[in-house]
């Protein structure tokens, strides 16, 4: 049996890709697969993986006819997963050797439904670790209680996906998956569905996941419409909060997290293109009107003073018909 699939989409990352998979190499074995999902590339980065899914015990390569997004691209992974065990990887980060073995390790021990783990990140030549927010390691807990509370960072604040490793079993309870064609936010849904619907997790202070930050490709480096598609992941976050038996208690870390998330946008507006900023200035405005507004204002009552100065004059605004669907 295949212990452990790992998704792996990739999309015109032919300068890091070599990187990767010179990672996947030195974390291969015998029962792990790699499925190495090209979304659709148009640089040098199907050539890379054709010459991968020869070279890299494990490999699988799948390649999509059109261009879906990460989303879209890891659900394709997601579906021909067959390990006990799956985790992600993007295609323009890296691992460092026998990191999969300690987490399949981590995970056969403790037996819970996923483990979270921290990691480095990688801007030029620095070097930063970043430590998933949960001060109790290795010792399994329940997701809920990792959600709050609403006034700190916590596990639904760490939305890494290849942060960690989950079970087969939340795959087949259609906890994996995520929102077809979200291009950015396209985890938020998925950490906050994984919290609220999973019934044990731990973390551990494994070190072996290199996040590479700061590349003109990336999503997080593009101001076009793309961004915007955090309005529609954070709306997925409330609306499936709300129908959540425990919402009461929830829904103002949720409210929280969604504006700060629109401050934080607000505030580097000029990386925009002209049309997107506009967009994004009305679309903020609807989604706030859109929140319940008890907990809206204290989510603002919360916030320093300029992120809450920001948010209350974008609320101001009168919303355009379009924006307020």
């Amino acid at each position: 049996m295949v212990k452990l699939s790992v998704v792996v989409p990739f999309y015109n990352v032919q300068t890091y890709a070599p990187d990767t998979l010179r990672s996947l190499r030195a974390n291969a074995r015998d029962d792990f697969e790699f499925l190495l999902v090209d979304d659709c590339s148009t640089d040098g980065t199907p050539e890379l993986l054709r010459r991968a899914e020869r070279e890299i015990p494990g490999a699988v390569l799948i390649r999509h006819e059109r261009n879906g997004g990460l989303a879209t691209a890891r659900n394709t992974g997601l579906d021909a997963a067959r390990g006990r065990y799956l985790t992600f990887l993007d295609g323009d980060d890296w691992l460092a050797p026998g990191h999969y073995d300690r987490l399949v390790a981590a995970m056969d021990r403790l037996g819970c439904d996923f483990v979270r783990t921290d990691h480095v990140r990688c801007k030029g030549r620095a070097r930063t670790v970043h430590r998933a927010p949960v001060g109790r390691r290795d010792e399994v807990l329940d997701p809920r209680e990792a959600i709050l509370p609403a006034h700190r960072t916590t596990s639904v604040d760490y939305p890494y996906t290849w942060a960690g490793m989950y079970h087969r079993r939340l795959l087949e309870r259609g906890l994996l998956h995520f929102t077809d064609g979200l291009r950015t936010a396209e985890d938020r849904p998925w950490i906050w569905r994984l919290h609220r619907e999973a019934e044990s997790f731990a973390t551990v202070g494994t070190l072996g996941i290199f996040y590479r930050r700061g590349i003109s490709t990336s999503l997080t480096q593009i101001g076009d419409m793309r961004q915007l598609d955090f309005i529609r992941a954070f709306d997925q976050v409330l609306e499936e909060t709300s129908q959540d038996p425990d919402s009461e208690r929830l829904m103002p870390k949720a409210v929280r997290t969604y504006c700060a998330i629109i401050a934080h946008h607000l505030g580097t507006m000029e990386r925009y293109e002209p049309q997107v900023a506009k967009k994004l200035r009305s679309w903020s405005a609807a989604a706030l009107k859109r929140m319940p507004q008890d907990a809206l204002k204290e989510a603002l009552a919360a916030m320093d003073a300029e992120r809450a100065a920001r948010l209350r004059k974008v609320r101001r605004r009168v919303v355009p018909a379009e924006s307020a669907a």
